[in-house]
């Protein structure tokens, strides 16, 4: 199972997408995203991992009418907290959607007989991958864009994102309208606009994977201090 590069077309020139994200830098997020959901209709999919980022875009979606026009989805690797699997039911009924449920092939006890037991605490880059990174690429072959809520400042290998840009891990247009907003932005939009949010973040979790290998950040700590505390590990594959 390698981590190859996706060899399907993207759905636009390359060109034209580096034209699109300098054209787009200065554009709020509800542009961008617009945008998107003009351009990909039927053809995009908005990842959702029930962070605050990922359901302000839903709301956005919301606020312009085009929801319809994309595809709302999680990984659902079997690990998260209750808390994020009670937030996805909140969002579903909050906006009247049914995101889409993406799951690995091995369920966890498969996993466990296949790899040995508890895998993350031991090889946290494989278990991401396995219940990451192969759904996702598999999922997303159905899709010409998709949609994150990732940010220039939650981590310095994300500090160069484009608001639009070619994704060649997955063979997609990338879409990431929030890249240029700060943590401060963000949470102005959230409760400003009353956005269904999940509650670990207000228990000290700004940042929420699966449970076994998320802890709560103490003050002063990087926001992703508590991502895969213990390993030199930032990022779980999907934004390399």
């Amino acid at each position: 199972m390698g981590d190859v590069q996706a060899s399907r077309p993207l759905a636009l020139p390359e060109q034209e997408i580096a034209s699109l994200a300098r054209s787009l830098e200065e554009a709020p997020p509800q542009a961008i995203l617009a945008w998107a959901l003009d351009r990909f209709p039927g053809r995009l999919a908005l990842a959702c991992s029930f962070q605050a980022e990922d359901v302000a875009l839903i709301d956005m979606a919301a606020a312009a009418g085009k929801l319809a026009a994309v595809t709302v989805f999680y990984l659902d690797t079997g690990l998260h907290f209750p808390e994020t699997y009670a937030t996805c039911r909140r969002v579903a009924e909050y906006y009247g959607i049914e995101p889409v449920a993406v799951r690995p092939d091995l369920a966890l006890d498969e996993q466990a007989a296949r790899y040995g037991p508890r895998l993350w605490e031991r090889e946290p880059d494989l278990c991401c991958r396995l219940r990451k990174v192969e759904p996702l690429r598999r999922f997303l072959q159905g899709f010409d864009a998709w949609v994150t809520g990732i940010r220039r400042e939650q981590t310095p290998q994300r500090a160069r994102t484009a608001v639009v840009e070619a994704d060649h891990r997955f063979g997609l247009v990338k879409v990431n309208p929030l890249a240029r907003w700060t943590r401060s932005q963000l949470w102005d939009y959230v409760l400003r606009r009353g956005v269904p949010y999940n509650p670990l973040h207000d228990r000290g979790y700004p940042s929420i994977g699966c449970a076994p290998c998320t802890r709560p950040v103490a003050p002063g700590e990087d926001p992703r201090a508590g991502r895969w505390a213990g390993f030199d590990k930032t990022e779980c594959g999907l934004h390399a």
